[in-house]
């Protein structure tokens, strides 16, 4: 048996084919007329003994790959080679034969390029500014576009040869209309100003209040007290002391510790300043807990029998209160639930973070990206240009490079390269957001004019199959964008809204029934508010089915309390029972 080309052995024991090592061979002998021959049948109760034996009794050659069968009985093993066995090697069953193989298969590359440009897609309108802006400090050729002098209106530009929007026409002329004339007369109104005063160096920024925080606006108020040194020193390390909320969290004693003053501080003192710091304004400052905080309030309740059933209830029932038990409140405290609602309903009204009245908070304004108007019957949808970054190419820079451009200037080449991306990009991003605003919008309308009510179900998949965008997209997209509408200003997101069966078999959208639970609940008697399982089986009526844990759910979503925390008594009722 002649062995060529490449393979395994195959050893045929009891009836099965077992793989063997392959055979090698010298390939300089093999056409020689010396070629000899070998046979070995060796009985073998296992491929490893006939292995073995086969291996033993081999001569010694140069190897090269071969393959064959035994065709032997079962039992024997047979191994050919041109000279002899082989001898034995190392690991005799691994398969030393390369194999070369070609799939072929589809994968999709993310590059950073497109990375970036995802990310960029799904911040908001001042974060995307903000890195534009970031840009144009650190690329030569990104430069702030001239506003005109004109007013007009950031346009997206028709559609190009492949169908699709060319984006945002950054060179047309967007300027608020009224920015000149405010311009005026804010520089008249900074001159007359000046010249009122008589050295001419307070302008009218110097005339706007200055911001003074908690601890600022306690200090101005010890400041005029008559206190002595020590005193006044005591009282400020107080005030120093409070957090925002206008809370002491440090010990007395801790206080006198660290006062560093000689005499040492005695406890009657501490006791003393914070009863001086308590009675500073606002109300409730330097109390060590809520309870406490409430009570240095309670003097603003006038008449004297509420303000002494809210003392009550804040000293000993602080917990019943957070409960609304109205019925355990009065049981206790041997008093009508109309007297214990009424004391309830001041304390509601007292401030349990006293610091936050007077601490300046920076107020987090929402910039609309969208702004939606019915202009001649017709709802339209249109870019709000203030949030749309005013950039463009340096076409001098650019050009000037292109003249002189070699292959020492590779860092200004990818500069260049750059520029063009951002700029391309700031036109990509609000021409998508403008397309999916004008779909939402052409879908919502009933909302905008019935409310909350008409909102229909809509679906990311449906948006983004007509304009031919991914669903990712779409959701990137509506994230952190938002649409000023004559009902309120709403993020992009919330326009799209499960669907959800009716009894007659069409569709409602989960904002709808969110609308019509919060119209029975604002229409409840406050006396005898509906619970979630009546909501419930108010739905069904209405012909929508609708779980009462889904009630609990969107009540939730809606920020309303429950039932026994909505529950007055002896209010009137703001509307007739639904129940």
């Amino acid at each position: 048996m002649r062995i060529v080309g490449h393979g395994v052995w195959r050893l045929r024991l009891s009836g099965k084919h077992h793989a063997a090592p392959a055979i090698r061979a010298d390939s300089a002998v093999e056409g020689s007329k010396s070629y000899r021959k070998r046979c070995l049948r060796t009985p073998v109760r296992g491929a490893s003994s006939a292995l073995e034996t086969a291996f033993r009794r081999g001569q010694t050659g140069r190897e090269r790959i071969g393959t064959g069968v035994a065709p032997w009985p079962v039992g024997y093993v047979v191994a050919t080679s041109p000279r002899g066995l082989l001898p034995t090697v190392s690991n005799p069953y691994r398969t030393m034969t390369p194999i070369l193989q070609a799939r072929q298969r589809q994968q999709h590359t993310v590059t950073p390029r497109l990375q970036h440009a995802v990310r960029l897609l799904q911040l908001s309108s001042l974060d995307f500014a903000q890195e534009v802006q970031d840009a144009m400090g650190r690329n030569p050729f990104l430069e702030v576009e001239d506003s005109p002098h004109d007013a007009g209106r950031v346009e997206i530009g028709p559609l190009n040869g492949d169908g699709e929007p060319r984006g945002i026409d950054l060179e047309a002329p967007a300027l608020i209309a009224d920015a000149p004339y405010e311009r005026e007369n804010w520089q008249q109104s900074s001159s007359s100003v000046r010249q009122q005063s008589g050295d001419g160096d307070i302008g009218a920024l110097d005339m706007i209040a200055a911001d003074v925080g908690l601890r600022q606006h306690l200090h101005g108020q010890i400041n005029v007290l008559p206190l002595s040194q020590r005193d006044h020193a005591l009282a400020c390390a107080i005030v120093e002391s409070l957090d925002d909320d206008g809370y002491l969290r440090v010990e007395l004693a801790e206080l006198a510790e660290t006062s560093g003053m000689s005499p040492a501080v005695e406890e009657i003192e501490m006791q003393i300043a914070l009863k001086r710091v308590q009675s500073l304004d606002p109300p409730g400052v330097g109390a060590r807990s809520v309870a406490e905080c409430l009570l240095l309030q309670l003097p603003a309740i006038d008449d004297e029998e509420e303000r002494e059933t809210a003392r009550a209830i804040i000293t000993d029932h602080l917990a019943r209160l957070a409960q609304h038990d109205v019925n355990g409140l009065a049981r206790l405290l041997k008093r009508t639930p109309v007297a214990i609602e009424a004391s309830c309903e001041r304390i509601r009204h007292l401030s349990p973070r006293p610091g936050w009245n007077v601490e300046p908070t920076a107020t987090q304004f929402i910039t609309p990206d969208v702004v939606v108007r019915k202009v001649r019957g017709r709802w339209t949808a249109s870019l709000n240009r203030a949030v749309v970054p005013r950039v463009k190419l340096n076409q001098t820079y650019a050009s000037m490079f292109q003249e002189h451009r070699d292959s020492q200037h590779g860092e200004l080449a990818q500069h260049l390269q750059e520029a063009r991306w951002t700029v391309k990009n700031v036109q990509q991003r609000f021409s998508t957001i403008l397309m999916v605003a004008e779909a939402i919008l052409k879908r919502q309308q009933h909302f905008l004019e019935f409310g909350p009510m008409a909102m229909k179900p809509l679906g990311l998949r449906e948006i983004a199959t007509e304009l031919g965008l991914h669903e990712s997209t779409v959701s990137r997209v509506t994230n952190n964008k938002y649409m000023a509408t004559p009902v309120g200003v709403f993020e992009l997101k919330y326009f799209f809204s499960r669907e959800m069966a009716t009894a007659s078999g069409a569709a409602c959208s989960a904002t709808a029934i969110r609308g019509v639970i919060k119209g029975m609940i604002d229409a409840e008697n406050p006396a005898d508010p509906l619970s979630d399982a009546q909501i419930a089986r108010l739905l069904v009526r209405q012909g929508l089915r609708v779980a009462r844990r889904t009630v609990t759910k969107y009540r939730q979503l809606l920020k309303v309390a429950s039932v026994e925390r909505r529950r007055r008594v002896g209010r009137p009722a703001g509307g007739e029972a639904l129940a």
